[in-house]
């Protein structure tokens, strides 16, 4: 009779039964072995989260190009704008194509170095450089969005439009917006038949609604084959904003030459002002920052607001923009960021003194009207038909600020405004936006004069990058990580002229900010969060330590996939975090709603799997991946790292997927909690990685460690170069050591270069689509 004694542990346990005998005929003994697993867990919850069907990887047909269309019908809306300066098409060049469908990554790589791309990156050669790299991307960005295709789908009219049933539109999974083109195919006619092309004019939650030519007739069930088209808006002005003749070096390659007769602000400049937030004044960097903006000579280098977690970034732009407001009648402004959320959050606060007949938030027709704040309402343009529209261009010149998207930073280019009518170009969340997509509010109407602020934090994620090929090439570079990168940023030298670094953190708990203020910020980060916040959970039971609110809960769980989705799960960290979640929410004494608890997990599948699991009782607590949570924070965050299996962990680091060899994705996520955060990973798997095990053993050494001992010393000091996967091969057999030994290389070069094209699939389907409005 065999027994197992988990001590409460949950997870996955293995072993090996070894049962010798004695053969009394031979007179000698023989052994049997065979490996045993105990699973210790939630049998609903595995019912509910287990495999849908065993996972098949979805056949690559190719397709039969698209001969005969019949042209679609435009929503009104985007049409209505007047514009004067034409948006070229900018097409991705024949041969360029070819030589992408050819090759392997790290061959097109040097193929496109030594064939398309300039030697250097100079003002001269810049327009081109970052057209090739926008080119690399749209095409991967094309493949990528024909993985939602669909055949045999149906369409039932919703007259004057039919309306489309589009799975996983919810989650940007594929990115639909009004305006985008999908063509649809009768499914039962002969193969070859016409192609009708219907313009998205409403996109609902589950679905969107198009219209087509007048020629187009359905009847309800009748079904079609569904092509996705790529939206090319937001590319095209990229390259529109490349194209433009502004090429000033002090914008693009500032030098330490821009800087001479720049002095950092006087004492008299820092005490003249009379901050909107007086809060402000009892923050010495964040009044430096605002002096040091306030007085920037006209034309001077970009000036960068290094923003590190809960410092206060958004709160010392916006006092900024009041003090520009407030000591030059005449200054105008453009404030952006890369999303409309980020976007929002400015004119939200700068509403609380400006009108909005000087205030507008100019939204993409493309927008959905309902998912903007309502307190924004009177600050944007709606037109008769429920949708965004823009004033005419002598109306929107008298506004004192724009607050906009990057991307549709170039309406008011478009529609002739002059170069030099704003004085401040502002780019909040810059670490965000990919370089072209920063040069849209600054090559369209920047000229010699207009002074440029940059605000982020290089040390967190950075643009989405769909091609690694691109990757590779520099575009997930952000401009604010090249700038950083200029000896004229070093945040020693270039103080109170160049950068301002912000150092008190006003979100989390001492506890949960050390680590990453150890590993990412050189330990300068003070915390300042009000302990009402930050210490309102100290009595919770689910903290192991008193006084220590980190738990690290070791399990070791199974990476799993479902069905034709190559996206991984781990029911039994997915039925942790529900667990934890319940204990949470029912502890009246900590009086926690939903919306005080986020769940942070890389991998889309386990998002949806962990929502499922909450679906019925918490609703309200929100599941994402890293990147939907940048920005924002929660008094409690529960991280589920997923990964139980070293076979896996080769594969995310080459695709920079996961936390493992991921240092920026990693800070994002351990920087969102204010009052409690717990991770929930298998130590095994991320002790690979010197980053994690430093964490681990911090935890560990705090006393806020749960489950099963780890298997090394805590107390013994982490080599940054690594080198703990081949200290494991000697517990594991030749195989395995051979598959450590090639993740280990690729944990200390962290390279995208060796992708194959089969792993395509898996990489993209994790990664989130940018705003595309």
């Amino acid at each position: 009779m065999l027994e197992f004694h988990p001590k409460a542990h949950a997870g996955r346990f293995h072993d090996r039964l070894e049962v010798v005998l004695f053969d009394a005929t031979l007179s000698e003994r023989f052994a049997i072995t065979r490996p045993i697993t105990a699973v210790v867990g939630n049998q609903a919850d595995w019912d509910l989260l287990k495999p849908t069907a065993p996972y098949k990887q979805k056949r690559k047909s190719k397709q039969e190009p698209e001969t005969a269309v019949v042209r679609g019908i435009k929503p009104p809306q985007i049409a209505d704008i007047e514009w004067t300066v034409d948006l070229p098409q900018s097409l991705i060049p024949r041969s360029l194509e070819a030589l992408l469908e050819t090759a392997s990554v790290k061959t097109t790589v040097e193929m496109l170095k030594r064939t398309w791309i300039p030697r250097q990156l100079t003002p001269e050669t810049y327009g081109q450089h970052f057209k090739v790299l926008l080119h690399v991307e749209e095409a991967q960005m094309n493949i990528d969005i024909q993985r939602y295709n669909e055949e045999n789908v149906p369409m039932d009219p919703a007259l004057p439009y039919y309306r489309l049933p589009v799975p996983g539109l919810a989650e940007k999974r594929p990115s639909v917006i009004v305006g985008d083109r999908i063509l649809v195919q009768n499914a039962t006619g002969r193969p070859g038949g016409h192609w009708f092309e219907g313009f998205v004019h409403r996109v609902h939650l589950n679905d969107v609604d198009l219209k087509f030519h007048s020629a187009f007739n359905s009847y309800r069930g009748q079904k079609y084959n569904i092509r996705f088209k790529l939206g090319r808006l937001p590319l095209r002005r990229m390259h529109q904003a490349l194209s433009t003749a502004f090429t000033s070096p002090r914008v693009l390659f500032p030098s330490e030459d821009d800087l001479r007769g720049k002095e950092v602000p006087t004492e008299r400049q820092m005490e003249k002002i009379r901050p909107v937030n007086r809060l402000i004044k009892t923050n010495p960097p964040q009044l430096l920052a605002v002096a040091t903006i306030l007085n920037m000579p006209l034309g001077s280098p970009p000036f960068v607001l290094f923003g590190p977690p809960g410092t206060g970034k958004t709160v010392t732009v916006v006092e900024a923009i009041n003090q520009i407001l407030l000591d030059d009648p005449t200054s105008r402004i453009l404030a952006c960021a890369p999303s409309n959320s980020a976007a929002d959050l400015i004119a939200e606060r700068l509403k609380d003194r400006l009108s909005p007949s000087m205030l507008f938030r100019l939204n993409a027709p493309s927008r959905s009207k309902e998912s903007i704040p309502k307190s924004l309402d009177g600050y944007a343009r709606v037109n008769e038909n429920g949708t965004f529209s823009i004033p005419a261009l002598a109306e929107l010149r008298k506004y004192r600020v724009i607050v906009s998207t990057c991307i549709s930073a170039s309406v008011p280019y478009g529609m002739g405004m002059a170069r030099g009518h704003f004085s401040h170009v502002f780019i909040d969340e810059a670490g965000q936006a990919c370089e072209p997509e920063a040069m849209i509010p600054i090559k369209t109407v920047a000229d010699n004069s207009t002074n440029i602020i940059l605000s982020g934090d290089p040390k967190q994620l950075g643009p989405i990058i769909r091609s690694s090929i691109a990757s590779a090439l520099g575009l997930g570079t952000s401009y604010l990580d090249r700038l950083m990168a200029r000896d004229a940023y070093d945040p020693a030298r270039g103080n109170g002229i160049t950068v301002v670094k912000l150092i008190k953190n006003w979100r989390s708990h001492p506890a949960i900010l050390k680590y990453p203020n150890e590993q990412f910020y050189k330990g300068e980060l003070e915390p300042h969060g009000d302990e009402v916040v930050t210490h309102s959970l100290l009595r919770s039971e689910e903290i192991v330590s008193p006084g220590f609110p980190l738990v690290f809960h070791a399990i070791s769980g199974k990476d799993m996939q479902e069905a034709s989705s190559p996206s991984f799960f781990n029911p039994d960290e997915a039925s942790l975090v529900k667990r934890y979640v319940d204990r949470l929410r029912t502890d009246r004494r900590l009086r926690l709603q939903d919306e005080n608890i986020g769940v942070i997990t890389p991998y889309h599948a386990q998002v949806m799997k962990v929502r499922s699991l909450l679906r019925n009782s918490y609703s309200g607590v929100k599941v994402g991946s890293v990147e939907e949570f940048q920005g924002q924070e929660r008094r409690v965050i529960i991280i589920s790292t997923v990964r139980s299996s070293i076979d896996f962990v080769e594969f995310d680091v080459k695709h920079t997927l996961g936390f493992v060899a991921s240092p920026r994705r990693f800070n994002v996520a351990m920087t969102r909690a204010q009052a409690l955060l717990i991770v929930i990973g298998d130590p095994t798997v991320l002790s690979l990685d010197p980053l994690w095990r430093g964490f681990m053993n911090y935890v560990y050494l705090a006393g806020g460690w749960r489950g099963p001992s780890p298997d090394w010393d805590p107390d013994e000091p982490i080599n940054a170069e690594g080198g703990y996967d081949a200290a494991r091969t000697k517990a594991l057999n030749t195989d395995i050591e051979a598959l450590i030994e090639r993740t280990r290389t690729l944990l200390v070069e962290n390279s995208e270069l060796t992708a194959r094209e089969d792993d395509e699939d898996a990489v993209q389907v994790d990664r989130p689509w940018r705003e595309a409005d």
